[in-house]
């Protein structure tokens, strides 16, 4: 007869080293994170006594003064007699004029030419080659300042440029009509942003019960009276005005109207055109990623090309493009603090101003640094959100 080893003391032998190796790694995480912490304390420590020694004062007091600098270009309410605190709000919604609008505009020609790289038209295909080959191999920096450069060459406001109606372009920047916006239109403009999301949650809905009883139901109405019919009854209720106010040429200046100012303007088209380059890269490989056997099958069903590539491609090829899109929405937003060499007050160029008023550089630089991280750590909460929605679900 042969006798078996009992299992039990395996079992057990083996969730005692995995017990020890648990131990040992968590004794190590310790110890490394108390390394850390203590190299970081006695870098602070030894900050805070050099700076007593000098005499400079420490902390964020500072915040609370009268800042004295003047900020051109701001949608928020400023004047020179406000504290800094309020001077790097001003900074902060800069910094997200640039880099939100740059996104979304990035996302849309940059999607556009990665679809015109893949075109059997072989003149679009080359010209999309060119733009993203030309624009990814100069540096951000240059481009910054060629389009700055172009924007101060353009005709003075006397002689502005009217491509359309009621838009100007002249070394002043880019004027355009605009409609004044109150806390009614604010209100009315959130109304119809909840009127989507409930749209959307009603979408699920009827898709759920069609697939459910197989019976198609419309989503029209629905759409009619959440996105349209609610926002305009309190539009009416409100007394809003939509009324748009077109710019005029008034001696040296225009009145009226929303004004993009030629250093704002220059950033955007640079940061734009620049991550646009990489992203047309990544859409690119990313439906060069889905099997042709998609494309053969769509084929054979008789599908049009423009309905194959927007509901059955794309969604696929979107588990390839989000996380590397990912990376070139930081680096649009992270980049957006070139704007201090054309002169742009976003929060880097707001902190330097600070710095070089107060002395505080530890304080500002840690505002600045608090910021991006910030910002970018919603970026990354966001996409990596969307990432784990869209990604396949293994059974």
């Amino acid at each position: 007869m042969t006798t078996s080893t009992p299992e039990f003391p395996r079992r057990r032998a083996l969730r005692l080293s995995l017990n020890r190796q648990q131990v040992t790694g968590l004794v190590w995480q310790i110890v490394v994170v108390g390394i850390a912490v203590a190299v970081i304390a006695w870098l602070w420590s030894n900050a805070l006594h050099n700076l007593s020694v000098r005499r400079i004062s420490t902390g964020f007091a500072f915040l609370g003064r009268e800042a004295g600098m003047p900020i051109a270009d701001s949608w928020l309410a400023y004047s020179p007699k406000n504290t800094y605190l309020r001077a790097f709000l001003v900074g902060i919604v800069n910094t997200l004029r640039v880099a939100v609008i740059g996104i979304v505009l990035a996302t849309v020609l940059g999607t556009m030419i990665g679809i015109a790289r893949l075109s059997r038209n072989w003149l679009l295909s080359r010209l999309a080659a060119v733009y993203v080959e030309m624009l990814r191999d100069i540096p951000l920096l240059l481009q910054l300042l060629f389009w700055y450069v172009l924007m101060q060459g353009l005709p003075a406001a006397r002689a502005a440029w009217k491509p359309i109606e009621g838009i100007f372009l002249s070394n002043r920047g880019l004027v355009l009509p605009s409609i004044p916006i109150d806390e009614a239109n604010l209100w009315v403009i959130a109304a119809a942003v909840a009127g989507l999301i409930v749209l959307h949650l009603v979408r699920r809905q009827l898709i759920a019960r069609q697939l459910a009883d197989g019976k198609p139901r419309h989503l029209w109405p629905y759409a009619l009276a959440l996105v349209a019919g609610w926002p305009a009854l309190l539009s009416f209720a409100l007394g809003a005005s939509w009324t748009i106010t077109m710019p005029e040429l008034r001696g040296f200046n225009f009145v009226g109207g929303l004004t993009l100012a030629p250093e704002y303007f220059a950033l955007l088209i640079a940061l734009v055109t620049y991550t646009s380059a990489f992203i047309a890269e990544i859409v690119r490989s990313g439906i060069q990623a889905v099997p042709r056997g998609q494309w053969d099958a769509a084929n054979a069903l008789g599908l049009k090309k423009s309905f194959v590539l927007q509901r059955i491609v794309l969604p696929q090829a979107l588990r390839v493009i989000i996380p590397p899109m990912t990376s070139q929405y930081l680096n649009l937003t992270k980049n957006s603090s070139l704007a201090v060499a054309v002169g742009y007050q976003d929060v880097v160029s707001i902190a330097n101003t600070t710095l070089n008023q107060t002395g505080q550089a530890i304080e500002a630089i840690a505002l600045i640094m608090m910021v991006f991280l910030t910002i970018s750590l919603g970026i990354s909460f966001f996409m990596n959100w969307y990432n784990a929605r869209i990604a396949l679900v293994e059974r």
